[in-house]
């Protein structure tokens, strides 16, 4: 099988290291071997990194923007190729990957445009009777190296979120991908040096949670921006030490519908939001907790536009609902819908194993003390749960340790302002269902969803660390 190894200096850096094999979602075939970048590979990134750092550390806002744009180029000139590699690692479906790969593109020039406007302020130290005579003023200056961790189930959208942020604050990035993503990331960076982006800015380590732990807790990554599961995350975080980490972490994400919404509406979009890439994205609608009074005719809305989904292979550009990432995972998603009809749930719409593929599944009466309900599933399962009211209807959502982002349908003004106010998410979303995101405003979560803030302006805020200079005139 071939092998894929670590990406420094421009080159390919095999070091003869233990290696896995690599299992795609499709036909559950084993196409090639990742290696496990030891402490001496992910060290030699790190100093190749670094160096890149000190040799650019005095980028202009005019370079970077260029390095951005170029990201962007390389992007679009790989769009197919990459969506391709997504889709046979991964098991997205090809129209899900496409859009991708296109959305990485706009990202990068979206920074291009934001990293132009980074600036600092004037602090009025005059304000202290000491400060007469004296001037102050802040400035956004990069940390050094940057430990970039993606997971699988958006291998190029998360690593531009991470990369274009961090190259416009002006650091150098060390990624590690999770193993479905290796491959997409190894064309990037191949292609950008290809295109020009400056040695050592952008370096790949392969592997898994060796190659994890050994990059976060290298003494000279002085930030880490890491996307994944809570547990992971935590692990990650003690390993780091005393650093920036920026994360964004697991969820189970309720979306709320009152007796006043849409409900067609309502239910064609939770669907789409539960259902679509297998309920492999961290907002995947999970938990749909509706009001007493519509609840009937809700499911029945509900169950109907989850039929309508195509389930079936992962290159088909009609699917919507294709593979999961491993039929490993295909089979927890199937325990959790175990767990909760041992526990006195019941299938609206059941849904069906074959291999890595489930089907859309959604159930009804599940307790609270079931896992669909207190972990996050990651898979297309979501549960329909009634409340009596709107106070029931926010406690209900507020029983999550997690606290990402949430939705709820609504006409209604004054309720949409209350939920904004008590509803425990880091963002919130009115009649469109909690997996609609835009990149330019502040993503990220309360509670165990993590810490920080993605989105252009935010990101790129999050990679720099403030300066202050004081003169004494």
């Amino acid at each position: 099988m071939n092998r894929l190894t670590a990406w420094i200096n421009d080159a390919a850096a095999a070091a003869g290291s233990e290696a896995f094999a690599f299992t795609e979602p499709q036909q559950g075939r084993q196409v090639y071997e990742i290696e496990e970048s030891d402490a001496a590979v992910v060290d030699a990134a790190v100093q190749s990194s670094q160096a890149a750092f000190n040799r650019h550390k005095r980028s202009t806002l005019a370079q970077r923007t260029e390095w951005l744009n170029l990201l962007a180029q390389v992007l679009e000139a790989n769009a197919a190729a990459l969506a391709e590699l997504i889709c046979a690692d991964v098991g997205k479906p090809m129209r899900a990957c496409k859009f991708e790969a296109g959305r990485g593109a706009q990202f990068a020039r979206a920074c291009a445009a934001a990293v132009q406007q980074l600036a600092g302020e004037v602090v009025p130290v005059d304000a202290a009777a000491a400060g007469a005579g004296h001037f102050g003023f802040t400035r956004h200056v990069p940390y050094g190296v940057v430990a970039a961790i993606t997971p699988f189930n958006a291998p190029i959208n998360l690593l531009v979120q991470k990369l274009a942020p961090a190259l416009a604050a002006g650091n150098a990035v060390v990624a590690k991908p999770a193993p479905a993503g290796t491959r997409a990331a190894l064309l990037l960076a191949q292609e950008l040096v290809k295109a020009g982006l400056p040695q050592g800015l952008f370096n790949v380590v392969t592997g898994d949670k060796k190659a994890a732990l050994a990059l976060v807790g290298h003494p000279l990554v002085r930030a880490v921006s890491f996307t994944g599961g809570t547990a992971g995350g935590e692990v990650l975080l003690r390993h780091a030490g005393n650093k920036k980490f920026v994360s964004e972490l697991g969820s189970n994400a309720a979306n709320i519908v009152l007796a006043d919404a849409d409900l067609a509406d309502a239910a064609s979009k939770i669907a789409a939001a539960a259902f679509e890439a297998s309920g492999q994205q961290c907002i995947s609608a999970q938990r749909v907790i509706v009001e007493q009074a519509v609840v009937e005719r809700f499911t029945d809305l509900f169950v109907a536009a989850a039929a309508k989904l195509k389930v079936g292979p992962a290159n088909d550009a009609t699917t919507d609902v294709g593979p999961m990432v491993s039929a490993q995972s295909a089979q927890r998603v199937m325990g959790m819908v175990a767990d909760a009809l041992e526990k006195g749930a019941s299938c609206a719409l059941q849904p069906k194993c074959e291999g890595a593929t489930v089907s859309p599944g959604i159930l009804t009466n599940v307790p609270r003390h079931a896992k669909l309900w207190t972990d996050e599933v990651f898979g297309p399962l979501a549960l329909v749960m009634p409340a009596a009211g709107i106070d029931e209807a926010l406690e209900l959502a507020n029983d999550s340790p997690f606290g990402l982002q949430g939705a709820v349908f609504t006409k209604s003004l004054a309720s949409a302002f209350r939920f904004s106010e008590e509803f425990e998410v880091g963002s919130l979303w009115v009649n469109e269902a909690s997996r609609f995101r835009l990149d330019m405003y502040p993503f990220g979560g309360m509670k165990q969803s993590g810490i920080g803030r993605e989105g252009v302006k935010y990101a790129i805020e999050e990679m720099t660390q403030l300066k202050f200079t004081g003169i004494k005139l």
